[in-house]
């Protein structure tokens, strides 16, 4: 009867330690997967560029351009083709200022932009301005004051904010909105 008893102990242990081997070479081989997956772009997440992309970055980047962070297609207007660049206008927009209550005190945000368009629809753009003002302001007075202070809030609200004026201005009109002044006291 100790023989058995003594089988019977080992036995539950040898079988412990095997599945904890097992399930260490499949955590190993599964990382290893996900991380093959990630590399080959297999899963569409993550800053991984489209190759077309890259090559118009390395052709840039051999013709003298530094890598500071665009796209080769906006890079495409600096240096020797400088085409692209006269085909655009700026649009002051008028300084806003919007009260924020932020609890005990009241803050003041002063905010001054311009916005990129094509040349051809800059008379268009500055025409409809009274409505682009408005929609920013609208925007801005709906935002809370930790809306403004993260991170990663200038380039939300900016992400917004051009996306509503391009609804306001019409498709194709409106290339980037350029934040000029964005001060909180």
């Amino acid at each position: 009867m100790t023989d058995a008893a003594a089988n019977i102990e080992d036995g539950p242990k040898k079988s412990g330690k095997s599945s904890l081997v097992i399930a260490l070479i499949l955590a190993l081989a599964g990382a290893g997967g996900g991380f093959y997956a990630m590399t080959a772009g297999l899963i569409p997440i993550g800053n991984k560029a489209p190759e077309s992309d890259m090559a118009a970055e390395k052709g840039d980047l051999k013709n003298g351009a530094s890598g500071s962070g665009y796209s080769g297609s906006q890079m495409a207007g600096i240096g020797e083709n400088s085409t692209a660049m006269e085909d655009i206008a700026f649009v002051e927009l008028d300084p806003i200022t919007i009260s924020l209550n932020g609890g005990q005190s009241v803050t003041h945000l002063r905010f001054r932009a311009e916005l990129e368009v094509n040349a051809a629809y800059e008379a268009e753009v500055s025409k409809v301005l009274p409505r682009v003002i408005d929609v920013m302001n609208g925007y801005l007075r709906a935002l809370d004051l930790k809306d403004l202070t993260g991170p990663l809030a200038l380039v939300r609200m900016r992400a917004q904010m051009l996306r509503r004026v391009q609804i306001v201005t019409g498709k194709g009109r409106v290339r980037d909105l350029l934040i000029m002044e964005f001060v909180l006291n």
